[in-house]
């Protein structure tokens, strides 16, 4: 008998529209003949089944079920595609965890770090990963513009310390756009990062791991035509993705080896994404994890499976699978 895979989407950020299109991509890249595959959306309090157009239907938050025709239907998994809160950093997968609801990404702890920007660098950094010099403001709290200017330098970056898709993230080159731009990334959230520019190569790398395998993924050069990588060039076309990027074979193993190292040292599961600055001296910066990347057509996971010459349908049923095989051990 078919699985019933729900594929959660929605959330309560500004990415909401992001986390709709991967659903779609989602949707179109999972195995219909294996699986019963529907979207749901959880906005606020608001969690519905996408049945069709015209028809939502309330899922049951006690079990996650969702009633039709007099027909409950359960789910035997989730595959999370919430980009920011409540699926991206540990509250969504806590409420799965307690319902025993087998799930597509990284754990509630791993999330929580992950999501936290600042948090999961200075993890990082004690195990030796680089990572810009950087500074958090939680809400309440101010800073001058000369106390940036002395710690962190210019240009530098000031974004939201737990949000994603370059929302309220601004490129400060002069000690007059400061306090404009920490008042634009508070409005994405209570966490504020100040984080150094790194001057280099912008590049990013999927993987994923299951019981049986291990598969790191090509690295893919980013070279943006505007400021840095912001919204318009990660959505609207303003960038180049060259996989796979154009660094050395040496270089590209390294950071290969890197990005499974620090899979492990957050204890990730699921496909993960994680993008670097390759500095002056093939020095590897860490810029962030991403435990529920984009999963669009065009995203970055899709083009480097791609570029690998795998099958997504495959890569999606072997998530699936190992994630049920876990649970019936």
């Amino acid at each position: 008998m078919k699985k019933n895979i729900a594929i959660v989407a929605g959330g309560d950020s500004s990415e909401v529209v992001v986390s709709l299109k991967s659903a779609a991509g989602l949707y179109s890249f999972m195995d219909k003949d294996r699986y019963n595959l529907f979207i749901v959306t959880i906005v606020g309090q608001i969690w519905q089944v996408e049945w069709s157009d015209n028809e939502k239907i309330n899922i049951d938050k006690n079990d996650f079920s969702f009633f039709r025709n007099g027909e409950k239907t359960i789910f035997d998994f989730a595959y999370i595609t919430i980009h920011g809160t409540p699926g991206e950093n540990g509250i969504l997968q806590g409420y799965f965890e307690l319902i025993g609801l087998p799930y597509s990404c990284c754990g509630v702890l791993a999330a929580a770090i992950t999501f936290n920007k600042f948090t999961c660098n200075q993890y990082l950094k004690g195990f030796g990963v680089k990572v810009a010099e950087s500074l958090v403001l939680r809400n309440g709290q101010k800073i001058s513009e000369t106390e940036v200017a002395e710690k962190i330098g210019f240009p530098c970056f000031i974004k939201p310390n737990v949000g994603g898709s370059s929302f309220g993230v601004t490129k400060v080159k002069s000690i007059e756009q400061v306090q404009t731009a920490i008042y634009n990334a508070f409005s994405e959230g209570e966490e504020v990062i100040i984080e150094a520019f790194l001057a280099g190569t912008e590049i990013t790398c999927g993987i994923y791991k299951t019981g049986s395998k291990t598969q790191i993924l090509p690295v893919t050069e980013v070279v943006s035509e505007n400021e840095f990588f912001d919204y318009d060039a990660k959505y609207n076309g303003q960038v180049q993705e060259i996989t796979p990027a154009r660094i050395s074979d040496l270089l590209t193993e390294r950071v290969q080896k890197l990005t499974s190292a620090i899979y492990d040292i957050l204890g990730c599961k699921g496909i993960v994404r994680i993008d670097y600055i390759i500095s002056e001296g093939d020095v590897i910066n860490l810029l962030e994890v991403n435990t529920t990347p984009g999963m669009t057509a065009t995203s970055f996971i899709p083009q480097q499976i791609a570029a690998k010459g795998l099958d997504i349908k495959d890569i999606m049923t072997e998530i699936i699978e190992n994630e049920l095989y876990q649970l019936n051990k």
